[in-house]
């Protein structure tokens, strides 16, 4: 959410950002937040006007009451009476002007950085840099379903029965890699400074609108019928949600945490075989890195944090590249964006894995995260990034260290999690 007084000052900047996101729908709101935010301004004056003059007014009265100016002092309270009435009204037109405000406020998009490509969406988007060579075996890959099943490693078939499409049961030495995975990805962000946490796995409200755009929240989020509690879709809704309505000490940034949790999503649409098996579904498990810092540095933690991706990939010898989101492709409340993608030899391409985020204080706006300064107090900046999301990272693994037999080569980083093992086999 931007800063009202920014929008105020800047309605050009705001405008040109908007179309920058190709979302030229949304244009109408700010001139419509200017005058709600006039209004509500206007509202304070009058109220704060008849406040000064219904003291002024109650002063009177009891100095006609000394003086046995009984008449007047009638005359004075029925003018308060008014006054009350007025003022009444006031503030219930100011609450209901500041909800729509705020409303309208939270569907703008947060300015972009300058060095954000422009494109429509993510078939726009561009690619940065290449990390380890592409290979491909002389063998044909099999879909990962197929690779996982050979190796007695998933049942797809009991967990629709169980609970539908997009759950999968993990079994045996998958299921152990599966976790082996997400502990390297603990030992890796504990080994860089970050302090690992588990977080509830469940959210209110309030939280879900500060860290998230209403389309998010409405693409992503599982409610909770009847309490106001919503299933986490990354455990950096209920991380960030940590410090909602605090004030962090300056000498205590930058915070860097990294934290475990199942996600749970709903994933809304179709989508054709490859993102079927494990790719694309409800419940998954994923080792998440959130930062608050100072505004000045949240571009250096950027950085940092999409680096540690790649870095983590790299160690399991698997090939990534990262690629810049563009503009119509960043979520409202992003400023800047890149995605690491690992190489599937199967498809010959690459698939997303991880996305690293800076949020400017979009976040810590809309949740009341404020650095205490000694010339004032401002809001802090987010950010966040995937460390590893199991699931489609052993998608990566399986086919990027998969044998002609069916066995899988495990990487070396990985074996002390497997109990030594080299290979997994069928």
């Amino acid at each position: 959410m931007l800063d009202i007084k920014f929008v105020r000052e800047n309605p050009e900047i705001v405008k040109e950002n908007i179309r920058k996101k190709f979302q030229d729908k949304k244009l109408p709101l700010v001139d419509e937040v200017i005058e709600l935010d006039k209004k509500v301004r206007e509202l304070k004056l009058e109220g704060d006007k008849l406040r000064a003059e219904r003291n002024a007014t109650s002063d009177a009265i009891g100095a006609c009451m000394r003086e046995k100016r009984i008449e007047e002092a009638n005359e004075k309270k029925a003018q308060v009476t008014k006054i009350n009435e007025r003022l009444e009204t006031l503030e219930k037109e100011e609450v209901e002007v500041s909800e729509r405000l705020k409303k309208d406020m939270m569907v703008i998009p947060n300015i972009i950085d300058p060095s954000v490509p422009i494109g429509k969406d993510d078939s726009e988007n561009v690619e940065v840099q290449r990390f380890l060579e592409p290979k491909t075996p002389n063998f044909e890959i099999p879909y990962h379903v197929d690779i996982l099943e050979k190796l007695g490693g998933i049942d797809l078939d009991s967990a629709r029965r169980v609970a539908g499409n997009g759950f999968y049961y993990l079994i045996g030495d998958v299921a152990r890699l599966h976790s082996a995975v997400l502990t390297y990805a603990r030992d890796f962000m504990i080994d860089k400074g970050f302090t690992y946490c588990i977080p509830p796995f469940m959210i209110r409200s309030n939280v879900v609108t500060g860290v998230m755009s209403f389309d998010e929240m409405d693409q992503m989020m599982y409610k909770i019928e009847g309490e106001d509690l919503y299933l986490i879709g990354t455990s950096e809704h209920s991380m960030i949600g940590k410090f909602i309505d605090t004030f962090v000490e300056k000498k205590d940034l930058p915070y860097t945490l990294t934290s475990y949790s199942p996600c749970f999503r709903k994933e809304k649409g179709a989508h054709g075989i490859e993102e079927r098996g494990i790719y694309r579904i409800h419940q998954f498990e994923k080792q998440e890195m959130i930062v608050v810092c100072e505004p000045e540095d949240s571009m250096k933690w950027f950085d940092k944090m999409w680096g540690y991706t790649v870095e983590l990939f790299t160690s399991m010898d698997i090939p990534v590249r990262t690629l810049e989101c563009c503009s119509g492709d960043l979520a409202d409340l992003k400023v800047k964006s890149i995605d690491v993608e690992a190489w599937s030899p199967r498809q010959q391409k690459y698939f997303e894995v991880g996305s690293c985020s800076n949020l400017g204080d979009a976040q810590a706006r809309r949740l009341g995260i404020k650095i205490k300064g000694p010339d004032g107090n401002y809001f802090a900046h987010t950010l966040n990034n995937t460390v590893s999301a199991p699931p489609r990272m052993l998608i990566a693994l399986l086919e990027n260290n998969l044998n002609e037999d069916g066995s899988v080569n495990i990487p070396k980083v990985l074996q002390p999690y497997m109990g030594g093992k080299t290979q997994i086999r069928s």
